[in-house]
């Protein structure tokens, strides 16, 4: 069956969040928001494209940074109103220069960093 993108529930902005997940590691990297412009060039390059919504644009990953994801698999859920994104990450995910974007955990009730941003 051929996979037609206006078949996923986007919200009333358009979007729908994504989520991007090391392809290897399984680990999460990040979440972010896509629109049905960006899945398609997301499938059409292997680029991971978001939709900026402080912006207003669509944001490249990778595009100025350098840290880019290569899309290895494009999943939905069984509601189709979220996205995974499995992905070959290079370098940081995370606009703080962290290899993931949550590297904060609450212990004891306290907010605990688990990782330093990247060299």
């Amino acid at each position: 069956m051929t996979f037609d993108a206006r078949q996923l529930k986007f919200d009333d902005k358009g979007l729908i969040p994504a989520i991007a997940q090391d392809n290897e590691t399984g680990e999460v990297l990040m979440m972010a928001w896509m629109n049905l412009e960006a899945v398609e060039k997301t499938l059409e390059t292997r680029r991971v494209t978001y939709w900026s919504r402080s912006r207003q644009s669509f944001w490249i990953k990778g595009e100025t940074s350098g840290h880019v994801q290569e899309l290895v698999d494009f999943r939905f859920d069984c509601d189709k109103d979220c996205l995974l994104v499995l992905i070959r990450q290079t370098g940081a995910a995370c606009h703080t220069n962290r290899r993931t974007c949550f590297y904060t955990a609450v212990r004891n009730g306290e907010e605990v960093e688990l990782m330093a941003p990247m060299p």
